[in-house]
This record gives C-alpha cells, structure tokens and sequence, in this order.
C-alpha cells in the first residue's frame, strides 16, 4: 500500500523507489506484483508524470487507511512478540488477589520494568482448571494446613509460601447484639457454597465443633471473601475469612476477631505450576517464590 502512495505523491516510479530504499527495477516489479495480483493496472504509464489511473484515485483515501492498519498491525505484532517473553498470567482465589499477588507483582516490577502480568481472581478448583489448560502460568490458592492439593501429579510443582488463618469475624460496633444471640443459643454465619473450597472447609473443620456450641443460622451465602468481609463489616452475619483479609479492617476497629470463642484453621498459602511451561519472567518470579518457600520452611 504504501508503495502505492510513494508512486502517487512523486508521480515517478525512480523516486518512488528511493523513497522506498529500492532499486527501481526492484520497485517497478513489486508494483506490477500488486497489480497482478489485483487484476487491473493501478497507473497510467502513458503520462508524465505517471499518474493513477480514475479508479485507484478514486480508492486513495482507503488504499491510505490500509497502509496505515497495516503499519499498526506490524507494530502490534512485534510489540506482542516482545510482551510475549515478559508475560505472566496468575489465577489467584479471591482471598490472595488482595493479600499476597500485589507484592509479587511490586517485586516483579522491580526486576522487569517492561513485564505484563494479567492477574485473573477465581475460586480454587477455577484456578486449577485454569492451570492445567495453560489459560495460567501460576496458581496461588490455600491450603487446608496438613492436606494435600487436589492435583497431584509429576508435572505439577508446588510451593507452599506462608501460612493464613481462617478466622470468624464480625462489626465491632454491633458485637453487644451478637453477644445476645450468641447467648441465646443462635449465631447468624455468613455461608459459602458447598461446592468451593471455604464452602468444604466451614463444613470440614468449623461447623462440626461449632454446632457443639451453639446453632448456626445461615443469613447469606457468597463464595467471595471480599463479600462476606463486607458482610460481617455491616453486621449481617459473622463471616470466616483469611486473618490477612480481615487484619486491617480488625486493626480500625470495624471487625472483632471471634476465634478465642469460636473455631478457626489454619491455611497454607501455595503457589502452583505446570512444570517447565515458562518463559523468562515466570522463571525469575518462580526462583523469587522458591527463596519465599525455603525461608519459610527454615525458618
């Protein structure tokens, strides 16, 4: 296209050609090429200075716009080849895209000006799936402290990176009224679905020793921690969230931590990997996870 343009602004194939960094032999057959391949001859050869024939001057404004698309494309697609290197996909469970991801994105910052990192929140089994169809390149999801991880298997390596607690909170500001239901027999929850995996922790390892103690009554059910936060915040309902998603709002005196009463758990925070899928980012950021992992279990 642009070809096309030189040979129309100069009205000469020879200094079309130089514009183009070509000699005019070359030049002359790159246009009869397009012309071919167009069926019908673009120029008027038979007038000085050449001139396009009615119909391409008719179609210079889009034959401009295309040579224009098309040097975005080319730039786009080199700009896309470089990104590709320094690409890092995380699929994080709702919890840890707040608490844990923004410092490795900080420290990968750091050590990669130039990185890009698409950053996708799920529930677990979603990261998973993610995972294993190489939508992601790492996974950081919990942990019951003792379990293993769903998928096992010699491709997956896994690192574990720290340790959470699952901790009931509720409003500090209405902790009198829950007192009295408390005392009564009855204790509003907020619920997660059963078929994620605080849903099957609550169930697991919290109701069983909690309805020894007093009677649960479900207010509302989300699989967001960052709802059920909000949630126990308002006064709904007492909701279990990671201690590292609730610790500020517990430190402003907007939540109450429960867990000297009722019961709590233990998370490990993991991180995930298809073994041998990364390029030279996830690489750096996998040996910056491992430093994470070695400290931890040393210390």
């Amino acid at each position: 296209m642009n070809d096309i343009l030189a040979v129309a602004e100069t009205g000469s194939l020879s200094e079309a050609a130089d514009r183009r960094n070509l000699t005019q032999s070359a030049f002359s057959r790159r246009i009869r090429a397009i012309e071919d391949y167009v069926g019908v001859p673009l120029f008027d050869r038979g007038r000085k200075p050449l001139q396009m024939h009615p119909t391409t001057l008719r179609q210079r404004d889009q034959i401009a716009k295309l040579a224009d698309e098309m040097q975005r494309l080319v730039s786009d697609l080199r700009i896309g080849s470089e990104a590709s290197q320094n690409r890092v996909v995380f699929a994080s469970q709702h919890a840890l895209t707040t608490s844990l991801t923004p410092d490795l994105l900080r420290w990968l910052g750091t050590q990669t000006p130039d990185v890009y990192v698409r950053l996708r929140s799920a529930n677990q089994d979603e990261c998973f799936g993610l995972l294993l169809s190489r939508q992601a390149d790492l996974a950081f999801v919990y942990r019951a402290a003792g379990d293993e991880h769903p998928i096992e298997a010699d491709f997956i390596e896994t690192l574990t990176l720290g340790q959470d607690r699952l901790i009931p909170v509720f409003a500090q500001a209405m902790s009198d009224d829950l007192n009295e239901q408390y005392q009564s027999g009855l204790l509003p929850v907020v619920a997660y679905p059963r078929d994620v995996f605080l849903g099957q922790i609550l169930d697991k390892d919290i109701l069983p020793t909690l309805n020894q103690m007093v009677r649960p009554i479900p207010k509302v059910e989300t699989a967001l921690t960052l709802a059920a936060t909000e949630l126990a915040i308002m006064g709904i309902a007492v909701a279990w969230v990671p201690s590292s998603l609730a610790y500020r709002h517990i430190n402003n005196d907007q939540l109450v931590d429960l867990s000297s009463t009722l019961p709590s758990i233990n998370l490990d925070v993991t991180a995930v990997r298809v073994a041998g899928s990364s390029n030279s980012a996830n690489a750096m950021l996998w040996q910056h996870l491992v430093t994470i992992s070695d400290t931890k279990m040393s210390g």
